[in-house]
């Protein structure tokens, strides 16, 4: 695990950050993909967890959801519009094209079994000192946690800062195969700007931290 702030530690879950779950507090934010679950639990080692909540349905976000939910004992928090995904575990039927072969091998070797929701995360609801902030676009029911009084905002796949060739960091949106709306999610960005967040962590890539760069990139999408 990799501390970013007090209480919030990243925990990679392949090499080069590629897909990153959290740990803030006691609760879990994602699960990667399903073979995830022994990489999070090693990682974790004595920390007890008391909840999982996701940033959003995915496949490379709920992978493990089911198995650690159910392994641990824990709640499953997931936004309102992922809740029906989250549950099935259809978790590619809202992409642009859920028949992209892209989107079939994310479903069929990715993605986990679903798990039932025990609460629905909206804007405004605390998880441990963090702010639930809606952020859709990427998925109908993504969301953001951000905790105000240091700036440590939990962003995940809003925007990314892993390129996925090269896996190089690099500040972009996320891919437009596995965007649900990307105007909608543009939106979003420029929503998280607006709370000049002082320390921002992927789903994909490494941490930044400073306003400057995620402000400067949500004003290039105006142009």
């Amino acid at each position: 695990m990799i501390q970013i702030a007090k209480d919030v530690f990243q925990i990679p879950v392949t090499p080069r950050q590629l897909v990153n779950t959290y740990l803030i507090g006691s609760t879990l934010i994602d699960a990667g993909v399903k073979f995830s679950g022994r990489t999070i639990l090693r990682q974790l080692g004595n920390h007890k967890l008391t909840a999982h909540a996701l940033t959003h349905a995915h496949p490379d976000h709920q992978g493990a959801s089911a198995e650690l939910c159910k392994k641990l004992g824990i709640p499953f928090w997931v936004g309102a519009k992922d809740k029906s995904a989250a549950e099935s575990g259809l978790v590619v039927g809202a992409m642009p094209n859920p028949k992209h072969p892209v989107a079939i091998f994310e479903q069929n070797f990715m993605a986990g079994p679903g798990h039932p929701v025990d609460r629905i995360l909206q804007e405004g609801d605390r998880v441990e000192d963090f702010v639930v902030i809606e952020t859709p676009g990427h998925s109908a029911g993504h969301v953001c946690f951000w905790r105000e009084h240091d700036g440590v905002l939990i962003a995940g796949d809003v925007l990314r800062n892993i390129n996925f060739f090269t896996t190089m960091p690099e500040l972009n949106e996320p891919p437009a195969v596995f965007t649900a709306d990307a105007e909608i999610n543009r939106k979003s960005i420029r929503k998280i700007a607006t709370l000049k967040p002082q320390v921002i962590c992927f789903g994909h890539g490494p941490a930044i931290r400073g306003a400057e760069r995620i402000r400067e990139f949500a004003n290039r999408l105006e142009t």
